[in-house]
């Protein structure tokens, strides 16, 4: 049994542990929420991962940074954005936590927010001796072992059968668990928003946390996810992992380029192929908040303390998401995007 496995039952015991009615729901929330559509091209236009994790390839050498994928990104995704309603409860301790607010930026998109799950990052190199220009485009990378998922506190974060990690909106509570453990930083708060205000506005977080889904919606339909969708110039490719890994290494061997994601984080379902080496391009670009780097990334789930850490909270998080699930059904709450 592999760590994912061992993890993911460790999840479904520590359910049956709570033995609760609150349990009950959330594996009954997750396990819908995890059955995505387990759709690599089939010829058809849609996509099949042929029970595997889906992965995407980003071939770099195309990508001429025209913004196609993060209007495509933002458009498709629009119904899943933030609304803050009113005032914005300050929340405590003031000297630990702050208000996250982009409501008035939605426009950014030079950097990851709530509202932007997509950025294209430039870097001006030098190859051969001659300038050149590479674009990168940005977002969840969508680990094979996800921290996000295996370490958020109430289950908030989960990842999908067909290799979707994704955050359900309705029971998140904007700890940013999940951006601390994420090699790079990805997930974006939205203060505001969510199920704390329903429960102790100023102690119990900070909003909602929110990502790529890969489109997931789309994809259940057999869709592509809309940044591949729009791409003029056929800058990405899905499809089930062991094949995008054999594409993205042959892309390597024909081109001399250089590879990145297959084994950085532990793995992911995401893999760049460049024409030049990703160290350069990590010294080449801005990096910061909501900007990721391109170095070297640690896998957090080897460490002792986070499989010591999801021992330990198994038997609880399981019934804290059913917990926080009743509470939003009783509000009335249509969040989650489990419809």
């Amino acid at each position: 049994m592999n760590r994912r496995k061992f993890l993911k039952a460790l999840g479904v015991g520590g359910a049956a542990v709570a033995a609760a009615p609150a349990g009950a729901a959330a594996s009954a929330v997750h396990a819908a929420a995890k059955t995505g559509a387990t759709t690599g091209t089939d010829g058809t236009g849609s996509i099949s991962s042929r029970g595997e994790d889906l992965a995407t390839l980003l071939d770099l050498s195309k990508c001429i940074g025209c913004g196609a994928c993060v209007e495509a990104c933002a458009e498709a995704n629009a119904h899943k954005k933030p609304e803050p309603q009113g005032a914005i409860p300050r929340p405590r301790p003031h000297s630990r936590t702050r208000v996250e607010d982009w409501s008035g930026r939605r426009d950014v998109t030079d950097r990851l927010t709530p509202y932007n799950w997509l950025t294209i990052q430039t870097a001006e190199v030098q190859k051969d001796g001659e300038s050149l220009e590479v674009n990168i485009p940005r977002r969840c990378m969508h680990c094979v072992n996800p921290p996000c998922a295996d370490l958020c506190p109430f289950g908030a974060a989960l990842k999908q059968d067909n290799g979707i990690v994704r955050i359900n909106e309705a029971i998140c509570l904007g700890g940013a668990k999940c951006r601390k453990v994420c090699p790079w930083g990805i997930p974006q708060r939205q203060s505001g928003v969510g199920l704390y205000l329903d429960l102790l506005p100023e102690y119990a977080g900070n909003g909602v946390m929110y990502k790529c889904d890969r489109c997931y919606d789309r994809v259940a339909q057999g869709e592509l996810p809309a940044c591949i969708e729009a791409c003029p110039e056929g800058v990405q490719s899905i499809g089930p992992r062991s094949e995008i890994i054999a594409r993205a290494k042959a892309l390597v061997a024909e081109t001399g380029g250089f590879l990145y994601g297959l084994e950085e984080g532990g793995g992911t379902n995401t893999l760049y192929v460049s024409p030049v080496p990703f160290d350069v391009l990590n010294e080449a670009i801005a990096k910061g908040p909501g900007q990721p780097h391109l170095g070297p990334a640690e896998d957090v789930m080897a460490r002792d303390e986070s499989l010591a850490t999801v021992v330990a909270a198994a038997p609880f998080m399981g019934l804290a998401a059913g917990l926080l699930t009743f509470v939003h059904g009783m509000k009335g709450g249509e969040g989650g995007h489990e419809r």
